[in-house]
C-alpha cells in the first residue's frame, strides 16, 4: 500500500511533486529507493529534451564566507521570470549555491560533479527540471580566494539579474579591518555593477575588441577623404577614449565622473597609509 506518509517522504527527500512521486512509488511497488532512483532518471530524460529551449532568465547569486576571504558568484537559469521570482525556485538556487559555495567548486563542470543527495548536482539540477517544468541550467560559477592581504566582496543587483564579485588587495591587516576599505570595497562594486567595465586594464581587454572597434571607426571615416595617417592617429584617439570607457582603472568613477577608478584607489591608499589594488574582478549580467 501507497501510504500518504511513504509519498511525503519521497517527495521531501527528491523535490518532486506529490504526484509524481505516488505514480513512482506504485511503478516500484513502495520501494523508496528504486522510485527515488526513477524519478532521477525520468528528471535526466526530461532535462535532454528541455535542453534546447532557451534558458535565458534565471538569478544571480553570491556567497561570501564570514571572514570575507572567500567568494562564490554563480548564475543559475531557468526559462521564464515567473519562475525565476518563484519561492520554490530562489530555494533551490541558494541550495546550489550552498553546494558549490561549500565545496570550493569553481566551474559549472566542477560543480556539476559534485555530490548532492543520491547522485551528483548535475542529477539535482535535473530532478528539479521534472518538478519546475522548465529547462534548469547552472550556466557560470566564479570562485575567489584572498592571496595575502585583501577582502572578496560581493554586490547582487536588480533581484539577481546583475552580480559582481570582487578581490581587493592591501598590505597591511589594519587596512582591510578600517570603515576607510570596506566603504572603498561597497563602491568599487557598485560602480562596476553600474558601469560594466570589459577588464581591469588595457591588457585586460581582448586584441579582436579592439581590432573590431578600430574597423568600425575605419568604416565611418572611408568618405572623409583624409590621408592614411591622419586617420590612423584620429583611430588611436578613439581608441584611447574606448579605452578610458570600458577599462575599470580608467573609467571616471560614477560617484565623482570626474575622477576616474585609479585615482580613487590612490587617494584611499594615501589615507591609510598603505598600498591597495584591486587584484580582480567578474561582472554576470543575466543571460550574457
Amino acid at each position: 500500500m501507497i501510504t500518504a506518509a511513504l509519498v511525503k517522504e519521497l517527495r521531501e527527500s527528491t523535490g518532486v511533486g506529490m504526484m509524481e512521486c505516488k505514480n513512482a512509488l506504485k511503478e516500484t511497488e513502495g520501494d523508496l529507493e528504486a522510485a527515488s532512483k526513477l524519478l532521477r532518471e525520468r528528471g535526466q530524460a526530461k532535462a535532454v529534451k528541455k535542453a534546447g529551449r532557451d534558458a535565458n532568465e534565471g538569478v544571480i547569486a553570491a556567497k561570501l564566507d564570514e571572514a570575507g576571504k572567500i567568494g562564490t558568484l554563480l548564475e543559475l537559469n531557468c526559462e521564464t521570470d515567473f519562475v525565476a521570482k518563484n519561492d520554490n525556485f530562489q530555494a533551490f538556487v541558494a541550495e546550489v549555491l550552498d553546494t558549490v559555495s561549500a565545496a570550493g567548486a569553481d566551474s559549472p563542470e566542477a560543480a556539476a560533479a559534485l555530490p548532492k543527495g543520491e547522485g551528483t548536482l548535475d542529477e539535482f539540477v535535473k530532478t528539479k527540471v521534472l518538478e519546475m517544468g522548465e529547462n534548469l541550467q547552472l550556466r557560470r560559477v566564479t570562485r575567489f580566494e584572498v592571496a595575502g592581504e585583501g577582502a572578496i566582496a560581493s554586490y547582487i543587483h536588480m533581484g539577481g539579474k546583475v552580480g559582481v564579485l570582487i578581490e581587493v588587495g592591501a598590505e597591511k591587516a589594519e587596512s582591510v579591518a578600517s570603515e576607510g576599505f570596506r566603504d572603498l570595497v561597497k563602491d568599487l562594486t557598485l560602480h562596476i555593477a553600474a558601469s560594466a567595465p570589459a577588464g581591469l586594464g588595457r591588457d585586460d581587454i581582448p586584441a579582436e575588441l579592439i581590432e573590431a572597434e578600430k574597423d568600425i571607426f575605419r568604416k565611418q571615416m572611408e568618405n572623409e577623404n583624409k590621408p592614411a595617417n591622419i586617420i590612423e592617429k584620429i583611430i588611436d584617439g578613439k581608441i584611447g577614449k574606448f579605452y578610458s570607457e570600458r577599462c575599470l582603472l580608467e573609467q571616471g568613477f560614477i560617484k565623482d565622473p570626474d575622477s576616474s577608478i585609479k585615482a580613487l584607489l590612490e587617494a584611499k591608499s594615501k589615507d591609510l597609509g598603505d598600498t591597495l589594488t584591486i587584484r580582480r574582478f567578474v561582472r554576470y549580467g543575466l543571460g550574457e
